[in-house]
């Protein structure tokens, strides 16, 4: 079993997307089902996210 974590940006409790390690994300209203995600996707996902786009 994984550990789920929320995400600190969620409103709240019920509507929001979980991430667990080494497992995927999921749906917190649909927790049985869960997308896998490698770890090299998951890092290019965050690296494109969060990377900085001069104005």
């Amino acid at each position: 079993m994984s550990i789920w974590r929320k995400s600190s940006h969620s409103p709240n409790s019920s509507d929001c997307v979980e991430v667990g390690h080494g497992v995927g994300i999921r749906d917190s209203k649909a927790p049985a089902a869960h997308l896998p995600v490698s770890a090299q996707a998951w890092s290019a996902f965050l690296r494109d996210v969060t990377r900085v786009t001069p104005l």
